[in-house]
């Protein structure tokens, strides 16, 4: 992944792992609904991600689009996530979600807390 823009990025296994949550849930092609990704206090590195699935906007919300998903965030957390890629993966050594976080300046063994 080259980062081009100030954005957040989606890997294409992380695409396929999130249209199949979609489906799964029963929410495939309705266009209300996006992917929000978001940064919490906590864990052991002092901050982590967020990720679910929603269909209400708010005001200050920054959206992006790539590799065909929509994905939201609120504007403090995109200050942590700008130019992350979120992957997904199947393997041994982890799996699940994770971020590619240019702006994280350590994450912890899980992948799912870092520090800036």
């Amino acid at each position: 992944m080259v980062a081009t823009d100030n954005a957040i990025y989606v890997s294409e296994k992380a695409k396929a792992k999130v249209t199949k949550l979609m489906e799964e849930a029963g929410i495939i092609g309705d266009p209300s609904y996006f992917l929000r990704v978001g940064v919490v206090g906590g864990g052991c590195s002092g901050l982590s991600y967020k990720l679910d699935f929603d269909n209400e906007a708010k005001p200050m919300d920054q959206v992006f689009e790539d590799n065909g998903v929509k994905v939201v965030t609120d504007l403090k957390s995109f200050l942590y996530l700008v130019n992350t890629e979120l992957d997904f993966s199947d393997g041994l050594n982890g799996k699940g979600f994770h971020f590619n976080n240019p702006n994280a300046s350590r994450s912890c063994g899980c992948g799912d807390s870092f520090a800036v």
